[in-house]
């Protein structure tokens, strides 16, 4: 198979056969075809695109680089949950112990933030002693005991997918809707769930910044699914402003805390019910109205917060933190960002707050970076909302940045308002 015809016809905008896309995956994993002649196709791909059945054969390739979890050990309905990712997306610390407390089983393998987006790893990594590289083994055995757990994604499960992102990341074709439904399905198929929720996001702090992208991506990753017998279901949600009130690793594990012991109510207990009611639908427990009491009741009861205790300790975790999150990282400076004068907020631009926290340290810009897990950002007000001159906005917080100039001028910045005479 010549790489060279490969190349030619995806950027003539020519369709592939399902030989020539397998023969172009295994030959780069197996290091037979160089970066840069892969580099050339996925550029192809970005200005050209590929058909919907060209994307289902380059995810099921991919898949196949590596295992598929044999999950028949675990003794009920498995759902795995992804978000394509955003500003202060804690949902899955949430909704994952909610629908483990409804009796379904959620084994969830998930990635480390790069740029303004968070990963949910770097989050369970800001608990004092949590372990993300279980072994498959322990992992399943995790699962089996609270119906929930959480760990980095395994080096034995799509290969593939690794080598063509890290190449995606350098050379500017991560926005690519089948490269993006590739990468995120083929680890979904990979981890073999029977139900797979899919939480697509778009606005300005998520890679899809339409609503009209984000569906399209939304089908073309259900209808891949459902292609190999997986239920599979997308839901387009709203990443405009950030979610919830709090950005960074351990803020965010807080956040996650205060929903699941009943303390925090709005858009983000809205956002995660919702979510755990889809989830539970899927997977067979009843209508969505019947899973949106089953979720409520999961943390009225306290089960939820419960699992998500028991998980972090079977994970070497210190779980002492579901009930006094002050033993999480806290941050060595904190400076408030206050209203110069009476104002509405109109807006809040996610994107900018994602990179404001990246200034203090919440983040990384290169995978090597190394993570403040204090850091990050507290947000005092929400769209809507009229603020008093002097009123605080927002709370930065760090233990590496000292000097806020510029975080605060760039996190004021991402406030759109009206003054109010």
């Amino acid at each position: 198979m010549n790489i060279i015809d490969i190349i030619n016809k995806t950027k003539h905008g020519k369709e592939l056969n399902d030989a020539e896309i397998e023969a172009l995956v295994r030959g780069f994993t197996n290091g037979e075809i160089p970066d840069y002649q892969m580099s050339a196709w996925l550029m192809a791909v970005c200005l050209n695109g590929l058909t919907d059945d060209e994307t289902a054969i380059l995810t099921y390739a991919m898949r196949d680089t590596g295992k598929v979890m044999d999950l028949s050990c675990i003794g009920g309905t498995t759902i795995d949950k992804h978000s394509t990712g955003g500003v202060g997306d804690k949902t899955s610390l949430i909704i994952g112990p909610i629908a483990a407390a409804c009796g379904v089983y959620v084994p969830k393998m998930s990635g480390r933030g790069l740029g303004h987006t968070g990963g949910t790893i770097d989050k369970l990594e800001s608990i004092n002693g949590y372990n993300t590289q279980l072994a498959l083994d322990k992992f399943l055995e995790v699962v089996s005991e609270t119906g929930f757990s959480i760990i980095s994604q395994s080096e034995m499960l799509c290969p593939a997918d690794k080598l063509i992102y890290s190449l995606r990341n350098a050379t500017g074709t991560v926005d690519s809707i089948p490269l993006i439904c590739s990468s995120i399905m083929s680890k979904k198929l990979a981890m073999n769930c029977d139900c797979i929720l899919l939480d697509v996001k778009y606005g300005s702090g998520a890679f899809m910044k339409t609503y009209e992208d984000a569906c399209r991506l939304g089908e073309l990753m259900e209808r891949t699914g459902k292609a190999v017998g997986k239920k599979c279901r997308a839901i387009v949600t709203d990443m405009n402003i950030p979610l919830g009130k709090n950005i960074g690793n351990a803020l965010e594990v807080r956040e996650a805390v205060d929903v699941l012991s009943g303390q925090c109510r709005g858009s983000l207990y809205d956002l995660c019910i919702g979510l755990s009611a889809d989830m539970l639908e899927l997977a067979g427990k009843g209508t969505n109205a019947d899973c949106i009491r089953m979720a409520e009741n999961a943390i009225a009861s306290g089960k939820a917060l419960s699992i998500l205790e028991r998980t972090i300790e079977l994970h070497g975790g210190d779980s002492r933190i579901c009930r006094d999150t002050s033993l999480l990282p806290q941050p060595r400076y904190s400076y408030n960002v206050r209203a110069a004068h009476n104002m509405k907020i109109i807006s809040i631009n996610s994107e900018e707050i994602g990179m404001t926290s990246l200034l203090l340290g919440a983040g990384r810009i290169s995978k090597e970076d190394k993570i403040d897990m204090s850091a990050g950002i507290v947000m005092n007000c929400e769209c809507g909302q009229i603020v008093g001159e002097g009123e605080t906005i927002m709370t930065l917080c760090s233990s590496v940045c000292s000097d806020f100039t510029e975080s605060a001028r760039r996190a004021l910045n991402a406030v759109k308002f009206v003054k109010i005479l």
